[in-house]
């Protein structure tokens, strides 16, 4: 498996609190006040090796992320599969919330996409294996860690986890310019998928065909599309909304 860095006080901190294996802790010498303290003591609660670095180093391992003097190696982050994300669904008593990413290629998209989809509820994420962002450090970082509790499942082909998926009585909803009905006019409860496409391409032709319903997003400006977090975003909140309204 292979290692990687999580970056930011933030990110370690979720990292920290979660069951990932942390091979060892790297710490900005002399930087030793605020919420460092928090991160040290929980490492050496855990007995994580901690070796105190220069900048030089922390910046090398950062790859341009800020680091704000602190590094965790890990080993590389572990998939889960749709059957898990259904049963941590299951598991709760609640009915399967899942995000479908179509060849999301941004890995800031992918974490900002992670950290809202944590924050909503959402049971986990599908991306594909191939023509897609992986989870990396930029992902932590930009998700402020909540990939640590996000559920991520690759799989070969999207279509496929899409029928798997309406086979468990999921009913599937991509969002795209073209379709008939704006999201909050489109109710969207039970066991949802969301499908979000690519930044610039959109939802892929046989992945399109495969939605049971294709909402959109009205636009009123002079841009005729929305960042696809952004996009993400929106949908996920409409879901639970509409799914707090059918509790009412």
């Amino acid at each position: 498996m292979n290692e990687q860095y999580v970056v930011g006080r933030n990110p370690v901190l979720e990292l920290l609190k979660s069951d990932r294996q942390i091979d060892k802790l790297y710490v900005l010498k002399g930087e030793l006040h605020g919420s460092i303290n928090k991160i040290l003591g929980m490492a050496k609660a855990n007995n994580i090796i901690v070796q105190q670095v220069d900048k030089k180093k922390l910046d090398s391992i950062s790859e341009g992320n800020a680091h704000q003097g602190v590094a965790a190696l890990v080993t590389g982050f572990e998939y889960s599969t749709i059957d898990d994300i259904l049963e941590k669904a299951n598991s709760m008593n609640q009915k399967p919330f899942v995000v479908i990413l179509d060849g999301i290629e941004d890995t800031h998209n992918l974490g900002s996409i992670v950290r809202t989809a944590e924050c909503a509820g959402v049971h986990g994420i599908i991306i594909p294996k191939r023509r897609s962002a992986m989870v990396n450090q930029t992902v932590y970082k930009s998700s402020a860690g909540a990939v640590e509790h996000m559920l991520v499942a690759n799989v070969n082909n999207i279509s496929n986890a899409i029928d798997e998926l309406k086979q468990q009585g999921l009913w599937i909803y991509g969002a795209d310019m073209d379709g008939e009905n704006f999201h909050f006019n489109t109710s969207m409860t039970g066991a949802v998928a969301l499908v979000i496409g690519n930044e610039g391409k959109g939802l892929t032709r046989l992945v399109k065909e495969k939605c049971d319903v294709l909402v959109k997003i009205p636009m009123v400006g002079r841009i005729s599309s929305l960042n696809a977090a952004n996009a993400a975003s929106i949908l996920i909140y409409e879901v639970l909304r509409q799914g707090y309204e059918k509790e009412k």
